[in-house]
């Protein structure tokens, strides 16, 4: 059986989604990642430079990395929980709400990891 593009309940052949609401969300989604895709890709590609960055001037300036590296941490984690904007092949793997949900998980993560960064630096641990 087909499943549902949204939350992949198994549907007839003939069709996308399995209830209006499925299609609307789904509908919101995809007008939401069209509209907020280029700042989105402008701002990852920034902060994902800077974490690079941030780890080489670690070694050198303990501050800067340390600052820096926890800083674009909090910042990609929170742009990716508000926008979580998955890759296309995990879409089509999970489906669109469970790939929402895991990419909301993984941000999560990676604010906590920026949190943590910036708690040890403040703290002295590193």
């Amino acid at each position: 059986m087909k499943q549902c593009e949204y939350c992949a309940k198994e549907i007839s052949y003939h069709e996308m989604y399995c209830s209006d609401d499925c299609q609307t969300s789904a509908n919101k989604y995809y007008e939401l990642k069209e509209k907020f895709q280029k700042p989105y890709s402008v701002i990852n590609g920034i902060f994902v430079i800077a974490i690079g960055v941030c780890i080489f001037l670690y070694s050198f300036l303990r501050d800067v990395g340390a600052i820096g590296g926890g800083s674009s941490l909090l910042i990609l984690g929170a742009m990716y929980y508000f926008l979580p904007f998955p890759p296309d092949v995990m879409i089509h793997k999970y489906k669109l709400k469970k790939s929402i949900k895991i990419t909301k998980i993984l941000a999560a993560i990676i604010f906590a990891l920026g949190a943590l960064v910036l708690i040890f630096y403040f703290t002295g641990v590193i």
